[in-house]
Order: C-alpha cells, then sequence, then structure tokens
C-alpha cells in the first residue's frame, strides 16, 4: 500500500481489494478533508462512488476503481439552535435516535421512524445523508422528515425544501446538511412491517401544521409523497379519506396497491385522532 496526502485530500491505494477493485487491479481510496475537494474529485472522475455507512454499497456488485470518504469533512454533528436542527450528513441515525432535542421537539417521532431499521449496529453506521439523498422508496428518515418543515443544503444547490428535493433527478452535487426549521406543528409517524426489522410495508408521517394537515406517505412502494388537507371541522376518517385519495399506490412482493391503501387510510386516521385529542 502506498500513500500520498495533497493539500485537500488524502489517497490511499488498495490492491486486490474485494470492495474497491477486481482481483488483481488497484483501486484508490481518497479521503475528503472539505466540499470543494469531494466535489472536485467527483467531477473529475465519472466512475467514482461516495462512501458514507458503505451499508448499501458493500451490497453492490459495481465494481469501484476510486471511492470518496466523506468522514473527514467534519459533518458528524447535529447543531441546535433557537430557530432549527442543522445535521450533518455524515450524523448517524443513531444520533438522531439518541437526540434528546429532536426527538423533544418531535414528541419522539424521529425515534419511532429509525427503531425498526434492522438493529443498533446498523443504526450506528447508516447516516442521514445517504437515508435522505438516496430517496429510497423504502426509506422510514424521509417519510418521516417530509412531514416537517425540512430542508437540504447542497454544495451547489444551496438550501432546496426537501418537498422539492425529493422530486428532483439524481445528480452529481453533495448533500451537506439536512435543516429542520422549527415550528408549532405537531408530528406523528406510524408504519406497518410483515416483521420487526423488515422494510416497512406503508409509513405515514400525520403532522398538524396551523390550519392544515400534512401527511407524508412512503414505501407506497414508491419514494414518499407529501399531502395536505385543510384542517377544520371534519372527523378524522372524512379527512384521512380526503388525503388517502391524493396517494398513488403500487404492488410488490410485500403489497397489493389496495392493501397499501386500506393500510394508509386508517393509520393516517389513528394519527389524526390522536393529534386531535392533543390540541
Amino acid at each position: 500500500m502506498t500513500k500520498q496526502q495533497g493539500k485537500c485530500w488524502k489517497e490511499d491505494f488498495f490492491d486486490n481489494d474485494k470492495q474497491l477493485c477486481k482481483a488483481g487491479e488497484s483501486g484508490r481510496s481518497i479521503r475528503a478533508e472539505s466540499e470543494a475537494c469531494e466535489q472536485n474529485s467527483w467531477r473529475n472522475d465519472v466512475d467514482a462512488a461516495r462512501v458514507g455507512g458503505m451499508l448499501w454499497l458493500k451490497m453492490s456488485t459495481a465494481q469501484i476503481q476510486t471511492a470518496i470518504d466523506l468522514s473527514g469533512m467534519g459533518l458528524d454533528q447535529i447543531e441546535e439552535s433557537e430557530e432549527e436542527f442543522k445535521i450533518g450528513c455524515m450524523c448517524t441515525l443513531r444520533q438522531l435516535e439518541l437526540h434528546k432535542g429532536i426527538n423533544q421537539y418531535t414528541d419522539g417521532a424521529v425515534r419511532e421512524c429509525v427503531r425498526h431499521i434492522v438493529g443498533v449496529q446498523f443504526r450506528n453506521q447508516a447516516t442521514v445523508g445517504g437515508s435522505i439523498f438516496g430517496r429510497f422508496g423504502f426509506s422510514d428518515v424521509l417519510t418521516c422528515f417530509l412531514a416537517m418543515d425540512c430542508y437540504v443544503e447542497l454544495y451547489k444547490g444551496g438550501i432546496v425544501p426537501l418537498r422539492e428535493f425529493v422530486c428532483q433527478k439524481r445528480d452529481r452535487d453533495i448533500l451537506v446538511n439536512v435543516i429542520i426549521r422549527k415550528d408549532v406543528r405537531k408530528i406523528r409517524y406510524v408504519s406497518s412491517r410483515r416483521t420487526k426489522t423488515d422494510f416497512p410495508v406503508i409509513a405515514c408521517g400525520v403532522a398538524k401544521a396551523g390550519e392544515e394537515w400534512q401527511v407524508s406517505v412512503g414505501a407506497r412502494p414508491m419514494k414518499a409523497v407529501l399531502v395536505t388537507e385543510k384542517a377544520d371541522e371534519r372527523n378524522a376518517a372524512e379527512i384521512a379519506e380526503k388525503l388517502t385519495e391524493q396517494v398513488t399506490f403500487g404492488s410488490n412482493m410485500r403489497g397489493s396497491s389496495e392493501y397499501r391503501k386500506a393500510l394508509a387510510k386508517v393509520l393516517i386516521r389513528r394519527q389524526i385522532e390522536a393529534l386531535m385529542e392533543e390540541c
């Protein structure tokens, strides 16, 4: 192994590493120390792969010749101010689960959204940035955050509302931080799974923000979508019916579209009822 250290990043060269290269070939790992250096490495190598928690990357059969390590960029902290929470892209799901400020603000909704994700060992490695940037259909984190006043901070794209970011095509920008702006909303998160640590069959984040119900529905099985309905004198069942009708559902091995729609309607109704009692 040889090592070079530059002004902005460190490079390691690995031989016969199954994760980085084919047998008999050499792969390269770059440890970025700033967003600018990471972007430069990413732009100059179209075949490069970003390394976060590596929990999905290690399951891939793709041949990776250049791995860009984001762990040296200092983006593994959660900062809280009077106006917002700023969550670095390299923060782990376990940090979210245990953060007192976030869980107090969301009344435990964020803790609930991650506690079924495999196990503590997995959550100690899986990153918030990977969960949000991937925009996976099964993502509990994306579904929960979509029901809040949430934004992503991109290196080139600036600060973008999460509801807009979800609809964008994936590009080569860097997700630097995830921002939760504090307001007076009440939020609940709930999911249904065939087994405790499996992917959700359906997931719902339900929030009452002022005079509006904001509901995110994920694992449908497409990526999460946000729908809204006016908070008025209608009962929870009527509101849940209207919200569910705005969502498109699909089928896969975990359930049919009809089953998912029926589950979502019940789960949304129950959370609205609970929030009505609190408010």
